[in-house]
């Protein structure tokens, strides 16, 4: 079954780049069918490892140095996240793309990113870890750069300079700790709890070095500079970067070091969380605080994503289960508000030709849906009940105050107020402010306010991120499955 996600993807990405550029509803086709495909597998490995069935491939590549896939239920969260809004953005990126040259070569490439982040949400050591999380970068490459002007090149090249010096960095971690250790697969209760005093000192300093190396996808600060370049590419591209793959793959690793390979005990009796916790809070509100200055729509939504994607980090180095449930959970909340807003800012850019924030007056009027979406994500990510966001800063600040560590409070209190200090004059010029110029490049679509494929996925991942707030407390919920997480992975 890992292998057959990856396949899906791959295979698919094969076959696309194999089309001719006119074959534009067979690649469609393709598209999402592959899609489709992935989101059934995913959907079954989940129902599997819920049922306790374990998932596995491993065989030897060097000697001693396995390649692994496994599904456990930390894997499943990232994995479903990736599926199921892989397939929304597709059919976002169908539409957003249907006048542009080069697509065969976009949704190739487009395939290999999701094949990556399944690689990388799957990956049972962290060899394996590291082969997907560079695959991702050439991978997405492309697709920052896609449309070829200077500026987008010059993006690009920030982005790879960034993103693979991170990766030579996790490299020498990863080389490090293994000369140290040896192969270690991703475990539950990590792999150094009573390990010789001796190694302390060496095991915090690959500590550092890993946190480091991953930090660069994370967007963390000061690593943080190519996040917002990027955005320069396509919609679609910038979703994917922000909601899915790139940002996601660098927290996810952080949380795969911390508990599956040291072990929070160990992690914590080392004194490393503590540094770490202050280094996501200050990234916390940089972000926020960069955001409140930029005109470019997608720029303030970028900055954003470096202030969200570090609650993720700031959970897992809350000391306890609450905080780690809180972060989790974040990773798939995150996601989902973080994609309706760029899948907005895309709308506005293909149908009216907005891209800056002061372009916005009264748009609300003219795309009601769109900026309907775009209030709901937003005040989500203010942290306004019910909706997901407001879940994950209730249940990050309850771990905090388990944790005893009550100034993680006034932290997420000043990021909902500069939250809503950036978001919410965005949302007072699509309804209340009036139109004071023609639209840039306006275009109709019949009677719908933009094109049914633009329209449709932010509409559903809206009603996503008020289903998992309303529902947060069911079985099925995303908040459940990270508490399954926690009780099957962290607490044995």
């Amino acid at each position: 079954m890992p292998i057959l996600a990856l396949l899906s993807s791959l295979l698919a990405a094969v076959v696309i780049f194999a089309l001719p550029e006119t074959s534009h509803r067979l690649r469609t086709l393709v598209n999402l069918l592959a899609a489709l495909l992935k989101l059934g597998i995913v959907a079954v490995m989940t129902w599997g490892v819920f049922q306790g069935i374990d998932f596995s491939v491993s065989f030897t590549m060097l000697p001693g140095v396995r390649f692994m896939l496994r599904a456990d239920a930390l894997a499943m969260l990232f994995a479903g996240l990736s599926a199921l809004l892989w397939l929304l953005t597709t059919i976002y990126a169908v539409g957003y793309l249907e006048d542009s040259p080069n697509r065969s070569r976009f949704f190739g490439f487009f395939s290999l990113c999701v094949a990556s982040t399944m690689g990388i949400a799957l990956a049972g050591n962290l060899f394996t870890f590291f082969l997907f999380y560079e695959m991702l970068t050439l991978s997405t490459y492309p697709l920052v750069v896609h449309r070829g002007t200077e500026k987008a090149l010059q993006a690009g090249r920030n982005y790879i300079i960034y993103t693979l010096g991170g990766g030579v960095v996790l490299l020498l971690g990863i080389a490090w700790l293994h000369g140290l250790a040896g192969d270690l697969a991703f475990r539950e209760t990590g792999h150094f709890q009573g390990s010789d005093p001796a190694l302390h000192g060496q095991l915090t300093l690959i500590f550092v070095v890993l946190i480091a190396g991953l930090g660069v996808k994370a967007g963390m600060f000061p690593v943080h500079g190519w996040l917002p370049q990027a955005m320069v590419a396509p919609a679609p591209v910038s979703a994917l970067l922000h909601a899915v793959a790139v940002v996601k793959a660098g927290a996810f690793g952080i949380v795969r070091v911390v508990y599956d390979i040291y072990g929070i005990d160990f992690a914590f009796a080392l004194g490393l969380l503590q540094p770490l916790a202050w280094l996501a809070a200050f990234t916390i509100l940089y972000g926020s605080v960069r955001a409140l200055t930029q005109i470019d729509l997608k720029r303030r939504l970028a900055f954003s994503t470096i202030s969200q994607v570090s609650y993720i980090i700031l959970g897992v180095t809350l000391f306890g289960p609450i905080g780690t449930v809180g972060g989790l959970v974040h990773l798939l909340h995150q996601g989902i508000m973080k994609i309706t807003l760029f899948f907005c800012a895309g709308n506005y850019a293909e149908t009216l030709g907005v891209h800056r924030v002061d372009e916005l007056d009264g748009a609300g009027a003219r795309m009601p849906a769109t900026s309907a979406a775009f209030t709901l994500a937003v005040l989500g990510m203010i942290g306004v009940p019910p909706l997901a966001g407001f879940v994950t800063k209730w249940v990050l600040g309850t771990g905090a105050l388990a944790a005893s560590m009550e100034w993680v409070i006034l932290v997420l209190l000043l990021s909902s107020l500069l939250n809503a200090a950036y978001f919410l004059p965005i949302v007072y010029r699509l309804w209340f402010s009036p139109v004071v110029a023609p639209w840039p490049a306006e275009r109709r679509w019949g009677r719908l306010e933009t094109s049914a494929w633009l329209l449709w996925p932010p509409l559903v991942t809206t009603l996503m991120l008020i289903l998992v707030g309303l529902l947060a407390a069911t079985a099925f919920s995303p908040l459940s499955w990270a508490r399954l997480i926690v009780v099957r992975m962290y607490l044995p």
